[in-house]
Protein backbone atom coordinates (compact mmCIF):
# COMPACT_ATOMS: atom_id res chain seq x y z
CA UNK A 1 0.00 0.00 0.00
CA UNK A 2 1.54 3.34 -1.06
CA UNK A 3 1.71 6.47 1.10
CA UNK A 4 -1.42 8.01 -0.45
CA UNK A 5 -3.44 4.85 0.12
CA UNK A 6 -2.15 4.56 3.69
CA UNK A 7 -3.29 8.15 4.33
CA UNK A 8 -6.78 7.37 3.03
CA UNK A 9 -7.00 4.22 5.17
CA UNK A 10 -5.94 6.11 8.28
CA UNK A 11 -8.48 8.88 7.63
CA UNK A 12 -11.21 6.27 7.22
CA UNK A 13 -10.18 4.67 10.53
CA UNK A 14 -10.23 8.08 12.25
CA UNK A 15 -13.68 8.79 10.78
CA UNK A 16 -14.83 5.49 12.28
CA UNK A 17 -13.49 6.53 15.70
CA UNK A 18 -15.26 9.92 15.55
CA UNK A 19 -18.57 8.33 14.52
CA UNK A 20 -18.38 5.72 17.27
CA UNK A 21 -17.67 8.43 19.86
CA UNK A 22 -20.55 10.62 18.67
CA UNK A 23 -23.03 7.74 18.60
CA UNK A 24 -21.84 6.52 21.99
CA UNK A 25 -22.62 9.89 23.60
CA UNK A 26 -26.04 10.10 21.95
CA UNK A 27 -26.99 6.54 22.92
CA UNK A 28 -25.78 7.03 26.51
CA UNK A 29 -28.24 9.91 26.82
CA UNK A 30 -31.02 7.86 25.21
CA UNK A 31 -30.34 4.86 27.48
CA UNK A 32 -30.54 7.14 30.54
CA UNK A 33 -33.82 8.71 29.41
CA UNK A 34 -35.54 5.50 28.28
CA UNK A 35 -34.11 2.78 30.54
CA UNK A 36 -34.35 0.48 27.51
CA UNK A 37 -32.27 -2.72 27.44
CA UNK A 38 -32.23 -2.61 23.64
CA UNK A 39 -30.86 0.94 23.69
CA UNK A 40 -28.33 -0.12 26.35
CA UNK A 41 -27.23 -2.98 24.09
CA UNK A 42 -26.92 -0.58 21.17
CA UNK A 43 -24.84 1.74 23.39
CA UNK A 44 -22.57 -1.17 24.28
CA UNK A 45 -22.16 -1.95 20.58
CA UNK A 46 -21.18 1.68 19.84
CA UNK A 47 -18.67 1.67 22.69
CA UNK A 48 -17.29 -1.59 21.31
CA UNK A 49 -17.10 0.06 17.90
CA UNK A 50 -15.01 2.81 19.48
CA UNK A 51 -12.70 0.35 21.23
CA UNK A 52 -12.48 -1.79 18.09
CA UNK A 53 -11.65 1.22 15.90
CA UNK A 54 -8.96 2.43 18.31
CA UNK A 55 -7.44 -1.01 18.76
CA UNK A 56 -7.60 -1.71 15.02
CA UNK A 57 -5.99 1.64 14.26
CA UNK A 58 -3.18 0.87 16.70
CA UNK A 59 -2.88 -2.72 15.50
CA UNK A 60 -2.74 -1.71 11.84
CA UNK A 61 -0.14 0.96 12.62
CA UNK A 62 1.99 -1.56 14.52
CA UNK A 63 1.52 -4.21 11.84
CA UNK A 64 2.74 -1.80 9.15
CA UNK A 65 6.07 -1.27 10.91
CA UNK A 66 8.97 -2.77 8.93
CA UNK A 67 10.80 -5.88 10.06
CA UNK A 68 13.54 -5.34 12.62
CA UNK A 69 16.28 -7.40 14.29
CA UNK A 70 13.84 -9.00 16.74
CA UNK A 71 10.93 -9.44 14.29
CA UNK A 72 12.44 -10.54 11.00
CA UNK A 73 9.03 -11.56 9.61
CA UNK A 74 7.56 -8.15 10.41
CA UNK A 75 4.78 -7.23 12.84
CA UNK A 76 1.72 -8.37 10.86
CA UNK A 77 0.31 -10.54 13.64
CA UNK A 78 -0.35 -7.38 15.68
CA UNK A 79 -3.66 -7.18 13.81
CA UNK A 80 -4.63 -10.68 14.99
CA UNK A 81 -3.70 -9.83 18.58
CA UNK A 82 -5.79 -6.65 18.36
CA UNK A 83 -8.71 -8.68 17.03
CA UNK A 84 -8.51 -11.15 19.92
CA UNK A 85 -8.53 -8.25 22.39
CA UNK A 86 -11.69 -6.95 20.73
CA UNK A 87 -13.28 -10.40 20.93
CA UNK A 88 -12.70 -10.47 24.69
CA UNK A 89 -14.26 -7.04 25.19
CA UNK A 90 -17.26 -7.94 23.00
CA UNK A 91 -17.87 -11.23 24.84
CA UNK A 92 -17.80 -9.61 28.28
CA UNK A 93 -20.17 -6.83 27.18
CA UNK A 94 -22.57 -9.25 25.50
CA UNK A 95 -22.85 -11.41 28.63
CA UNK A 96 -23.48 -8.28 30.72
CA UNK A 97 -26.31 -7.29 28.35
CA UNK A 98 -27.77 -10.81 28.55
CA UNK A 99 -27.79 -10.60 32.35
CA UNK A 100 -29.50 -7.20 32.27
CA UNK A 101 -32.11 -8.42 29.77
CA UNK A 102 -32.93 -11.52 31.84
CA UNK A 103 -33.33 -9.33 34.94
CA UNK A 104 -35.76 -7.12 32.98
CA UNK A 105 -37.78 -10.18 31.92
CA UNK A 106 -37.96 -11.33 35.54
CA UNK A 107 -38.97 -7.88 36.81
CA UNK A 108 -40.65 -6.02 33.93
CA UNK A 109 -41.22 -2.31 34.21
CA UNK A 110 -42.60 0.16 31.66
CA UNK A 111 -40.12 2.15 29.64
CA UNK A 112 -40.21 5.92 29.45
CA UNK A 113 -39.46 8.50 26.77
CA UNK A 114 -39.25 5.94 23.95
CA UNK A 115 -39.09 8.81 21.46
CA UNK A 116 -35.56 9.64 22.62
CA UNK A 117 -34.36 6.14 21.81
CA UNK A 118 -36.12 6.16 18.44
CA UNK A 119 -34.71 9.58 17.54
CA UNK A 120 -31.16 8.62 18.47
CA UNK A 121 -31.45 5.37 16.50
CA UNK A 122 -32.58 7.30 13.42
CA UNK A 123 -29.58 9.62 13.78
CA UNK A 124 -27.35 6.58 14.20
CA UNK A 125 -28.69 5.08 10.96
CA UNK A 126 -28.00 8.32 9.05
CA UNK A 127 -24.45 8.65 10.45
CA UNK A 128 -23.68 4.97 9.81
CA UNK A 129 -24.91 5.21 6.21
CA UNK A 130 -22.61 8.21 5.61
CA UNK A 131 -19.65 6.41 7.20
CA UNK A 132 -20.11 3.14 5.28
CA UNK A 133 -20.46 5.08 2.02
CA UNK A 134 -17.12 6.81 2.69
CA UNK A 135 -15.52 3.51 3.71
CA UNK A 136 -16.75 1.87 0.50
CA UNK A 137 -14.99 4.60 -1.49
CA UNK A 138 -11.76 4.16 0.48
CA UNK A 139 -11.80 0.37 0.10
CA UNK A 140 -12.33 0.74 -3.66
CA UNK A 141 -9.31 3.07 -3.91
CA UNK A 142 -6.94 1.37 -1.45
CA UNK A 143 -8.03 -2.26 -1.10
CA UNK A 144 -7.55 -1.92 2.68
CA UNK A 145 -8.58 -5.13 4.47
CA UNK A 146 -8.89 -3.36 7.84
CA UNK A 147 -11.22 -0.65 6.52
CA UNK A 148 -13.19 -3.28 4.61
CA UNK A 149 -13.72 -5.33 7.75
CA UNK A 150 -14.72 -2.19 9.69
CA UNK A 151 -17.26 -1.36 6.98
CA UNK A 152 -18.85 -4.82 7.26
CA UNK A 153 -19.18 -4.34 11.02
CA UNK A 154 -20.83 -0.92 10.66
CA UNK A 155 -23.17 -2.26 7.98
CA UNK A 156 -24.44 -4.81 10.50
CA UNK A 157 -25.05 -1.91 12.92
CA UNK A 158 -27.76 -0.63 10.58
CA UNK A 159 -29.83 -3.73 11.36
CA UNK A 160 -29.11 -3.33 15.06
CA UNK A 161 -30.46 0.24 15.10
CA UNK A 162 -33.57 -0.86 13.23
CA UNK A 163 -34.06 -3.58 15.87
CA UNK A 164 -33.85 -0.97 18.63
CA UNK A 165 -36.56 1.12 16.96
CA UNK A 166 -38.81 -1.94 16.57
CA UNK A 167 -38.29 -2.90 20.24
CA UNK A 168 -39.16 0.57 21.49
CA UNK A 169 -42.25 0.82 19.28
CA UNK A 170 -43.52 -2.62 20.35
CA UNK A 171 -43.07 -2.00 24.07
CA UNK A 172 -43.56 1.77 24.29
CA UNK A 173 -46.47 2.22 21.89
CA UNK A 174 -47.95 -1.22 21.18
CA UNK A 175 -47.78 -2.20 24.84
CA UNK A 176 -46.12 -5.59 24.24
CA UNK A 177 -44.39 -6.30 27.55
CA UNK A 178 -40.97 -7.91 27.36
CA UNK A 179 -40.27 -6.92 23.74
CA UNK A 180 -37.44 -4.60 24.79
CA UNK A 181 -35.72 -7.30 26.87
CA UNK A 182 -36.12 -9.93 24.14
CA UNK A 183 -34.57 -7.64 21.55
CA UNK A 184 -31.75 -6.94 24.01
CA UNK A 185 -31.10 -10.69 24.24
CA UNK A 186 -31.14 -10.97 20.43
CA UNK A 187 -28.64 -8.12 20.07
CA UNK A 188 -26.35 -9.67 22.68
CA UNK A 189 -26.49 -12.99 20.80
CA UNK A 190 -25.58 -11.15 17.59
CA UNK A 191 -22.56 -9.59 19.33
CA UNK A 192 -21.41 -13.02 20.54
CA UNK A 193 -21.78 -14.45 17.02
CA UNK A 194 -19.68 -11.60 15.63
CA UNK A 195 -17.04 -12.18 18.32
CA UNK A 196 -16.92 -15.89 17.43
CA UNK A 197 -16.37 -15.13 13.73
CA UNK A 198 -13.66 -12.58 14.49
CA UNK A 199 -11.87 -15.01 16.83
CA UNK A 200 -11.70 -17.70 14.11
CA UNK A 201 -9.96 -15.36 11.67
CA UNK A 202 -7.51 -14.12 14.33
CA UNK A 203 -6.67 -17.62 15.56
CA UNK A 204 -6.10 -18.81 11.99
CA UNK A 205 -3.44 -16.12 11.54
CA UNK A 206 -1.77 -16.78 14.89
CA UNK A 207 -1.71 -20.54 14.16
CA UNK A 208 -0.24 -19.96 10.66
CA UNK A 209 -3.12 -21.63 8.86
CA UNK A 210 -2.43 -22.51 5.23
CA UNK A 211 -3.92 -20.46 2.42
CA UNK A 212 -7.27 -21.65 1.03
CA UNK A 213 -6.85 -24.59 -1.36
CA UNK A 214 -7.97 -22.54 -4.36
CA UNK A 215 -5.29 -19.92 -3.70
CA UNK A 216 -2.61 -22.59 -3.26
CA UNK A 217 -3.69 -24.23 -6.52
CA UNK A 218 -3.47 -20.90 -8.37
CA UNK A 219 0.01 -20.40 -6.90
CA UNK A 220 1.17 -23.74 -8.32
CA UNK A 221 -0.42 -22.91 -11.70
CA UNK A 222 1.70 -19.76 -11.97
CA UNK A 223 4.85 -21.70 -11.07
CA UNK A 224 3.98 -24.42 -13.60
CA UNK A 225 4.35 -21.89 -16.43
CA UNK A 226 8.15 -22.10 -16.02
CA UNK A 227 9.38 -25.17 -17.94
CA UNK A 228 12.77 -25.16 -16.16
CA UNK A 229 11.02 -26.33 -12.99
CA UNK A 230 10.99 -30.12 -12.97
CA UNK A 231 8.99 -30.31 -9.76
CA UNK A 232 7.71 -28.27 -6.82
CA UNK A 233 7.21 -29.63 -3.32
CA UNK A 234 7.02 -28.73 0.37
CA UNK A 235 4.87 -25.65 -0.27
CA UNK A 236 4.12 -23.90 3.02
CA UNK A 237 2.00 -20.76 3.19
CA UNK A 238 0.69 -18.41 5.86
CA UNK A 239 -0.68 -14.92 6.36
CA UNK A 240 0.44 -12.28 8.84
CA UNK A 241 -1.64 -9.12 8.88
CA UNK A 242 -1.87 -7.84 5.29
CA UNK A 243 1.23 -9.76 4.19
CA UNK A 244 1.44 -13.31 2.84
CA UNK A 245 4.38 -15.71 3.05
CA UNK A 246 5.14 -18.70 0.83
CA UNK A 247 8.13 -21.04 0.97
CA UNK A 248 8.76 -24.08 -1.19
CA UNK A 249 11.36 -26.35 -2.81
CA UNK A 250 11.83 -26.78 -6.56
CA UNK A 251 13.56 -29.63 -8.40
CA UNK A 252 15.84 -28.49 -11.22
CA UNK A 253 18.39 -30.01 -13.59
CA UNK A 254 21.40 -30.99 -11.42
CA UNK A 255 23.74 -30.02 -14.28
CA UNK A 256 22.46 -26.43 -14.31
CA UNK A 257 24.94 -23.81 -13.11
CA UNK A 258 24.27 -21.77 -9.99
CA UNK A 259 24.00 -18.62 -12.11
CA UNK A 260 21.43 -20.21 -14.45
CA UNK A 261 19.39 -21.57 -11.52
CA UNK A 262 19.47 -18.12 -9.93
CA UNK A 263 18.09 -16.52 -13.12
CA UNK A 264 15.23 -19.04 -13.22
CA UNK A 265 14.36 -18.33 -9.58
CA UNK A 266 14.43 -14.57 -10.24
CA UNK A 267 11.99 -14.94 -13.15
CA UNK A 268 9.77 -17.18 -11.03
CA UNK A 269 9.71 -14.65 -8.18
CA UNK A 270 8.77 -11.82 -10.55
CA UNK A 271 5.89 -13.82 -12.00
CA UNK A 272 4.64 -14.83 -8.56
CA UNK A 273 4.93 -11.25 -7.27
CA UNK A 274 2.64 -10.03 -10.06
CA UNK A 275 0.02 -12.70 -9.33
CA UNK A 276 0.42 -12.50 -5.53
CA UNK A 277 1.35 -8.96 -4.47
CA UNK A 278 2.39 -8.25 -0.88
CA UNK A 279 3.81 -11.77 -0.62
CA UNK A 280 7.29 -12.75 0.54
CA UNK A 281 8.79 -15.83 -1.12
CA UNK A 282 11.46 -18.22 0.14
CA UNK A 283 12.59 -20.66 -2.57
CA UNK A 284 14.97 -23.58 -2.06
CA UNK A 285 16.53 -25.25 -5.11
CA UNK A 286 17.03 -29.05 -5.05
CA UNK A 287 18.65 -31.24 -7.72
CA UNK A 288 16.10 -33.44 -9.48
CA UNK A 289 15.19 -36.47 -7.38
CA UNK A 290 16.46 -35.05 -4.08
CA UNK A 291 14.39 -36.34 -1.14
CA UNK A 292 14.64 -34.29 2.06
CA UNK A 293 11.92 -35.94 4.18
CA UNK A 294 11.34 -39.55 3.10
CA UNK A 295 7.86 -40.82 3.85
CA UNK A 296 6.38 -37.34 4.34
CA UNK A 297 3.76 -36.81 1.58
CA UNK A 298 3.07 -33.25 2.74
CA UNK A 299 6.69 -32.33 2.00
CA UNK A 300 7.64 -34.61 -0.91
CA UNK A 301 4.54 -34.67 -3.15
CA UNK A 302 5.33 -33.07 -6.53
CA UNK A 303 2.67 -30.37 -6.85
CA UNK A 304 3.72 -29.47 -10.39
CA UNK A 305 3.15 -33.07 -11.52
CA UNK A 306 -0.33 -33.03 -9.98
CA UNK A 307 -1.08 -29.72 -11.70
CA UNK A 308 0.21 -30.76 -15.14
CA UNK A 309 -1.76 -34.01 -15.12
Amino acid sequence: MNASAEGLARRAALASVVCALLLGLLKAYAAWRTGSVAVLASLADSLLDLVASLVTLGGVHWAMQPADREHRFGHGKAEALAALFQVGVIAVSAFAILLRAVERLMEPRPGTDAEYGIGVSLIAIAVTLALTSYQRSVVRRTGSLAVGADRIHYTSDLLLNVAVIVALVLEGYAGIAGADALFGIAIAAWLLFGAWRASLAAIDQLMDKEWPEEKRRRFVEVAAQHPELIGLHDLRTRTSGAKDFAQFHIWMDPQMTVAAAHDVVERLERALAIAFPDTEFLIHVDPEGQVDEPGNPLAETDLLKENRT
